[in-house]
């Protein structure tokens, strides 16, 4: 996969390009990452890459010029652009499907602004704009840095198990059931006698059933989109009835 970011800021991303799961997809040349300072292409003087805003109002716009020009730069050299994206408040809301979907990509441009906001026609260079939730964030690359990490870990042959991603929350809907290692008793505190049976239905059905559990606790909203089978109804009863005699 190729990536693109256009930033004020590129330091900002050494760190992140060059260690954990990130570091080790580009060391295996499953990942080509290239960070642009959009400032480099600013045709102001003073290389300026904002303004004040037609028609008044608080704080100041990144231009369009300097961003058209560092878009067309990177398309010429890459022969396009893949999917760009735009960090920003009003856009599609980041989750794990979005994360799936964007790791079916061969390229990806990420566009990382700053100040009040952007010029209106830099969306017309943008396929996609995504938001990490309703709060606002001084710049776009620490945005750019979360859907990064959540799309790479998803490609072919970036996590040492394949497995891993799979069993993700949120990757079947549903929040990653409890998980232990050893030692099997740790102050008095003892791993789940099923977990060590070596019964591996048994311990499909208590991961299920403990993944059902948690979901429906502290994420009930999640299980409108879950397909349910008779015995997770069963499951779901079973919480229910203990939750109303907590509450009781």
């Amino acid at each position: 996969m190729q990536i693109d970011i256009l930033s004020l800021f590129p330091e900002m991303f050494s760190g992140t390009l060059t260690e954990s799961i990130i570091g080790k997809a580009i060391e295996k040349d499953l990942l080509d990452v290239e960070v642009t300072d959009f400032r480099d292409y600013t045709t102001n003087k003073q290389h300026h890459v904002d303004d004040e805003p037609y028609g008044g109002g608080a704080g100041m716009l990144l231009q369009a010029q300097p961003i058209f020009d560092a878009l067309d730069a990177i398309e010429a050299k890459k022969g396009g652009l893949g999917r760009v994206i735009l960090l920003d408040p009003a856009g599609r809301q980041f989750t794990q499907e979005v994360a799936e979907e964007l790791s079916q990509e061969d390229h990806l441009t990420f566009i990382c602004g700053h100040y009040e906001g952007y010029d209106e026609r830099i969306r017309t260079r943008v396929t996609d704009e995504i938001s990490l939730g309703d709060f606002v964030l001084t710049g776009g690359e620490l945005g750019a840095m979360v859907v990064l990490d959540a799309t790479v870990r998803l490609l072919p042959n970036v996590l040492g198990n394949a497995a891993s991603a799979a069993g993700d929350s949120f990757s079947n809907g549903l929040l990653e059931y409890p998980q232990y290692t050893r030692p099997a008793d740790f102050r008095g505190l003892k791993v789940p006698a099923v977990l060590t049976s070596g019964n591996h239905q048994k311990i499909a059905e208590w991961r299920r059933k403990e993944s059902l559990r948690r979901t429906f606790l502290r994420r009930p909203d999640l299980l409108k989109n879950v397909t349910l089978d008779d015995q997770d109804r069963k499951w779901l009863r079973e919480f229910a009835t203990m939750t109303n005699k907590d509450e009781n």
